[in-house]
């Protein structure tokens, strides 16, 4: 899920004004990266360990939340298209705290 959000976000930005090549889109590239990345860092560490990334990767999904806004606000992306990733977020969301709860009853 980490990755499908990471490849949505690069196409949805590629599409961005250049003027924000620095801005926000470099931000909510960043973001997009972070989420299976923190995941694939934590997977070789302890639960306890894996727990912290996972911390780390959902951090990164809100911060990507907010960065969506944010575009829809100045007009990036369409109303449609905005919904369409939030619900994906937010499925991410809601799958990565459900992962974590089972691991932290181990």
């Amino acid at each position: 899920m980490g990755m499908d959000l990471a490849k949505i976000i690069f196409d949805l930005t590629d599409t961005f004004p250049i003027s924000e090549k620095y801005g926000l889109k470099s931000q909510m590239d960043r973001c997009s990266i972070s989420i299976p990345s923190n995941i694939a860092e934590g997977l070789s560490r302890t639960n306890k360990s894996f727990c912290h990334f996972l911390d780390i990767s959902l951090g990164s999904s809100f911060e990507l939340q907010t960065q969506l806004l944010l575009a829809y606000h100045r007009k990036y992306l369409s109303a449609e298209d905005s919904n369409q990733i939030e619900i994906k977020i937010e499925e991410f969301q809601k799958a990565t705290m459900s992962f974590q709860n089972k691991l932290n009853n181990y």
